[in-house]
Order: C-alpha cells, then sequence, then structure tokens
C-alpha cells in the first residue's frame, strides 16, 4: 500500500508538471484581458503598424510633436491592449514627450502567439521603426511596465539609449514562478524567463526603478534588487502604498521629470 501511495503521489506531481510545462504561457500571457481605460484620451496619435517576423504586424500608437524632445518607447505588461494605459499616456503628454507605445504579438489582435524571444523580436522591430522616422537611440527613452520591464532591460543590454524606466519590475520570470508555485520545479519547466536581474550590469544607460511597496503581484523586494543591481546613473521612486499599476499622481510626475532633466544632462 505504502509503494502504492508513492507512485500515484509521484505520478500526480509528474502530471501536473508536465500540464503546467505545456501550458505554462497561459497563465504567463493574457492578450484577451478587457482593462480598457475610460480616461479621455488627451492626445493627438496616429495609429501605425509595425512589422516584425513571420508576417507579424503589430498594432501601434504614434504621437509626435516635439522634435527637440525624447520618444518614449512603451512596452506594456502581460494584459490587455493599447487602451489600458491611457492615463498614462495622458502624463507623456503633458510633460512634452513623444511616445510609440506597441501591442505584442498576440495582443490586440495581432497575429502570432507571445513568447519571451517574440516579444524581443517585437521590440527590436519598433526601435527600427523609430529609427526609420529618424529618431536616433540616443533620444529613445526605453519604459517597461511589469513584464515590458524585461523586454527594456534585453534592449538595454545591446544599445545605448537616452534612459530606461522600469515599472513595477521582477528579478526574472524563474523568481516569480518560484513564487506562485514553490512545490514545482520551476527552474527546469520555465521556458520564457526574462533574466532582468542577471543583466543589468551590461546597461550603461541612466535608469530610473519605479515600484510601490504595495505591490501584490510582484513583491516590492524584487524592484529594490533591481535597482540595488543597477549601474550609476540611477535613480528610484518607491512610494509606500502603490500596487501593481502605479498611480500617476504629483509625486510620479515630479520624480519623471526630474529623471528627464537629469537626461538632457548626460
Amino acid at each position: 500500500m505504502f509503494k502504492i501511495i508513492i507512485f500515484l503521489s509521484l505520478a500526480s506531481y509528474f502530471s501536473i508538471s508536465m500540464f503546467m510545462y505545456i501550458f505554462q504561457r497561459t497563465f504567463m500571457y493574457h492578450p484577451n484581458v478587457k482593462n480598457t481605460d475610460l480616461t479621455p484620451i488627451q492626445f493627438n496619435y496616429k495609429e501605425v503598424i509595425i512589422n516584425s517576423e513571420n508576417d507579424i504586424k503589430l498594432k501601434s500608437w504614434f504621437a509626435y510633436e516635439n522634435p527637440n524632445n525624447k520618444t518614449i518607447l512603451f512596452f506594456h505588461g502581460n494584459a490587455g491592449e493599447l487602451g489600458a494605459r491611457v492615463y498614462k499616456l495622458n502624463k507623456f503628454h503633458d510633460l512634452d514627450l513623444n511616445f510609440l507605445i506597441i501591442s505584442w504579438r498576440g495582443f490586440s489582435g495581432n497575429k502570432g502567439k507571445p513568447t519571451e524571444q517574440g516579444l524581443y523580436k517585437d521590440a527590436k522591430n519598433a526601435v527600427a521603426w523609430l529609427e526609420g522616422k529618424g529618431i536616433k537611440k540616443k533620444d529613445i527613452i526605453l519604459y517597461g511596465e511589469s513584464l515590458g520591464t524585461g523586454v527594456a532591460v534585453e534592449l538595454a543590454t545591446k544599445d545605448q539609449y537616452s534612459g530606461i524606466i522600469l515599472e513595477s519590475p521582477y528579478t526574472s520570470m524563474i523568481d516569480m514562478g518560484k513564487r506562485f508555485y514553490p512545490f514545482l520545479p520551476i527552474s527546469i519547466l520555465q521556458k520564457d524567463k526574462y533574466s532582468s536581474l542577471k543583466k543589468l550590469k551590461k546597461i550603461k544607460s541612466p535608469i530610473l526603478v519605479l515600484h510601490g511597496k504595495s505591490d501584490k503581484l510582484v513583491p516590492f523586494y524584487m524592484g529594490k534588487k533591481i535597482y540595488d543591481a543597477a549601474n550609476e546613473p540611477k535613480y528610484y521612486y518607491f512610494p509606500e502604498f502603490d500596487n501593481h499599476m502605479m498611480t500617476y499622481d504629483e509625486n510620479m510626475l515630479k520624480t519623471l521629470s526630474n529623471f528627464l532633466n537629469e537626461i538632457f544632462k548626460q
């Protein structure tokens, strides 16, 4: 009987592990979440299409009114559509910033399925698209939101940008997986790793880390580790009561404005 119990336990554990291995991306990426922000749009933009690999076309919004200012390339998180970020884009407009926000493969009606390498390709093609518009990397600020922080970090290890902003960053998806599924061999099962913490020393661009201490999804200690590991010049904003999607209040705007001022001094 004891051997049967052991066998059944091992078989169950193996079955659960295989299920998580096969379907893990359905737990990581949520393109069909309807989280449209009802905040009125206060900026002028064009909806543009950016070509990525394998005939994938990325629905994107491009707002470019001030050639003398920086352009934010915004990489959104793992859920929802472009319209979910209107409240942030409005504030970029208030700061007189240009921006391009792309939707990932599989999101906002785009073809394809999201993967780590796929998102890296989408992001690289977005940079190339901006360069095709005459916007150089030295005038681009990479902004990663949650999942998108891993993409911003990856790009920043390859080239010098005007700056990097990481909102609610994680150390790696392996660390996140261990947090949610501590009973599984995540290091073996995880396909999309986004190992940001290991990459930070390669980044030479100025970096701003934003993380709420009350984040219930990505624990604050991960954002603190990211900041501690980053090279100078580096800056932070760690409000006490902000959750995962941070509040764009006066303190946030002051932080962003101060970061922009530091970038212009470089």
